[in-house]
């Protein structure tokens, strides 16, 4: 089953419509028809409010769903591809990095990945020096 299926599936057992689920969980009715098509993609937040509003958790949510979970190189913004194939990072940093969006907006260029993973690098270095000590240990 995909998401678009078990999306209309739940929809329709709950007996409730297009519109309705809309409103509550604030997208718009065209948003969500074209998840029920596989035509978007929802956010984590939009998994979350549908969730809550078939007062369900995320994960039995998306139950069933094939793939769920699983990650391609196909899926990765081109920019996170470049740095990938010039081995400027891993595959593991390359799906973590592929999950930021802020307020609807993702880096572009290869160079804006880059600065965008440089600086959480940074940011984070205290932080991953400690798991590897704890990993050492």
């Amino acid at each position: 089953m995909q998401l678009k299926d078990r999306l209309r599936e739940i929809r329709q057992k709950r007996g409730t419509t297009l519109l309705r689920v809309a409103e509550a969980v604030k997208i718009s009715v065209s948003y969500l028809s074209d998840l029920e098509r596989g035509r978007a993609k929802p956010s984590l937040d939009t998994l979350e409010r549908l969730a809550e509003f078939y007062e369900m958790s995320v994960a039995d949510l998306v139950s069933g769903i094939e793939g769920w979970g699983t990650h391609s190189v196909e899926g990765l913004a081109p920019g996170i591809i470049a740095l990938l194939e010039k081995k400027e990072i891993d595959e593991r940093t390359a799906q973590d990095l592929n999950r930021i969006e802020l307020r609807g907006k993702r880096p572009q260029t290869e160079e804006e990945w880059r600065i965008l993973y440089q600086n959480l690098k940074f940011i984070m270095m205290p932080y991953l020096k400690q798991d590897e000590a704890v990993e050492e240990e």
